[in-house]
């Protein structure tokens, strides 16, 4: 059952399932209301995977991890560039309240590595803006506490339920930024953020981005 005061909406389960196809299915869906935040996307070559890429809603990219790239930080054979994914962090709009959604795919080893990305994540959590983010099905500390917060309402993407779960999310999130926007006293979207230009994410949502050459 929906629960109203559980404004975070978490998604896990089995590499494969669905997860990140799945957000970006509900931003593309959700795209008047101006939601902010990233994917992550596998970077192939020749089929195999090399390596993984973060994607804004706008459209930036960023190289989060990758085989062939210098960086002291690893989880399994992929290094990971901290410094650039704080970087691609610090440049998205978390922080501008007129957004009513974020959107962070995902909670993960790898984006966990950084400090900056776990206050990040902590902050977007407490404020008054609705969170859509995929997580680990396991991970330390900080990840089983997000798991485990009272304002945080789970949902476990499989191959027998990813069709179904937009259906059951999206009208959740409108449903929330209705009842936000009626205890603001804000009639519209439109109306209470006329400045706000919205990009739609792309409507190709396949979580696979193919490389043909390494990045430099």
């Amino acid at each position: 059952m929906f629960r109203p005061d559980r404004k975070n909406i978490l998604i896990n389960g089995a590499p494969g399932s669905g997860k990140t196809t799945l957000v970006r299915t509900i931003a593309h869906n959700l795209h008047d209301l101006c939601p902010v935040g990233f994917y992550t996307a596998e970077i192939r070559i020749n089929g195999i995977r090399q390596g993984f890429e973060l994607v804004s809603l706008s459209g930036e990219r960023r190289i989060l991890s990758h085989v062939t790239i210098n960086s002291p930080h690893r989880v399994g054979k992929y290094k990971v560039d901290i410094n650039g994914f704080e970087e691609f962090c610090t440049a998205l709009p978390l922080g501008d309240t007129r957004h009513p959604l974020i959107i962070i795919d995902e909670i993960g080893k790898m984006e966990c590595m950084s400090a900056q990305f776990r206050q990040m994540v902590e902050q977007a959590l407490i404020s008054d803006t609705i969170v859509l983010a995929t997580i680990a099905l396991k991970g330390d500390r900080f990840i089983e506490g997000i798991r485990q917060r009272d304002d945080v309402e789970l949902f476990t993407v499989s191959q027998q339920n990813r069709h179904i779960l937009p259906d059951l999310i999206i009208p959740k999130i409108r449903k929330m930024v209705g009842e936000t926007e009626r205890d603001t006293g804000s009639v519209t979207l439109k109306k209470k953020r006329p400045d706000l230009a919205c990009v739609q994410p792309s409507t190709t949502l396949s979580p696979i981005y193919i490389r043909s050459q390494p990045p430099s």
